[in-house]
């Protein structure tokens, strides 16, 4: 293969879902669609999640200069974290893509890719249109004394929602549909802890005290930042403090309808940095997937403009 032939050829990771009966049919639907339109591509398959980041990294060490995830927020995430250890000046000729595909499209959904209508969003990212786009950055320390770092498109949750999000991608999991998973991870709530004691640094604010959940997006946040966008270098926090039993499911409803910063108990913010002293038992979830609570202080900030993705038309 010439130099300008993997210009211009995509490298595509296909991450099959684990909650349909026949993965390979959504796959040959998605061929059949870049067949169509002439596109040329090498594939490869995800067989875990673990694989995810091997394989990208394989498809960056290639050369390809346009990667596709096919996949949801989970894969998009471990793509970007794998773009971020590449030098800068290889990073900046690689476009990412996204068609929709994981048990939660968060961020495929604020740029109105629609899992199910592949012509579509494979003929915007034809167009090749590039919007620079900014990630969040957790540091922390892990539970062997490493300093770690994480990166993020859409969104950070400590707290109550982290639990409900790693029951809603369960849930997805069992029942398919995003409206029964939520009812499900809802109802499943009343098993959690419903606040945590935590002390952040917020700008020139401080929070010491018991907090239900926070989230801190560069993007919409499955609802909880709806005013965030990823390319203005700056944090949107939603901090939640533990309301009663009816207002608790008014926030909800609020969530569910997309005006979830009307609740009086949401105080947002908006940032570049936010510096976790405490956060004592809360789970931490970075895009949807939860990960090993950070042991101790914990930081979040933004870098801006820092990925090139092809957005719609």
């Amino acid at each position: 293969m010439n130099m300008d032939e993997k210009d211009t050829r995509w490298g595509i990771l296909y991450c099959p879902r684990r909650d349909i009966f026949f993965p390979q049919k959504r796959w040959e639907k998605i061929q059949k669609v870049l067949d169509a339109r002439g596109v040329c591509y090498d594939k490869v398959q995800s067989e875990n999640t673990e694989s995810v980041e091997r394989l990208c990294n394989m498809l960056i060490s290639n050369g390809y200069k346009t990667i596709v995830i096919v996949g949801g927020d989970s894969a998009l995430n471990d793509a970007v974290n794998c773009l971020m250890q590449a030098p800068e000046e290889v990073r900046s000729q690689i476009h990412l893509g996204v068609i929709p595909n994981g048990v939660m499209n968060d961020f495929a959904r604020y740029w109105e890719f629609d899992e199910d209508n592949v012509e579509q969003t494979v003929d915007w990212l034809i167009k090749g249109r590039v919007r620079k786009i900014d990630l969040g950055r957790i540091r922390y320390v892990n539970k062997k004394g490493e300093h770690c770092h994480r990166y993020f498109l859409n969104c950070i949750n400590i707290g109550l929602v982290a639990a409900v999000m790693n029951l809603r991608r369960q849930t997805r999991r069992i029942f398919g549909s995003r409206t029964l998973s939520f009812i499900s991870s809802f109802l499943l709530m009343i098993f959690q802890r419903l606040e945590y004691k935590m002390h952040l640094k917020i700008n020139s604010d401080t929070v010491k005290r018991r907090v239900m959940t926070v989230c801190i997006g560069s993007a919409r946040g499955y609802g909880q930042t709806p005013n965030a966008v990823p390319y203005n270098g700056m944090l949107d926090v939603s901090v939640v403090y533990h309301p009663e039993v009816t207002q608790l499911i008014e926030g909800f409803y609020l969530l569910f309808t997309g005006k979830f910063l009307n609740h009086k108990n949401v105080h947002p913010y908006r940032t570049q940095e936010v510096q976790v002293f405490e956060a004592a038992h809360a789970m931490v979830g970075v895009d949807g997937r939860l990960m090993n609570t950070p042991v101790g202080e914990f930081r979040i900030t933004i870098e801006q403009e820092v990925i090139n993705f092809l957005i719609p038309e």
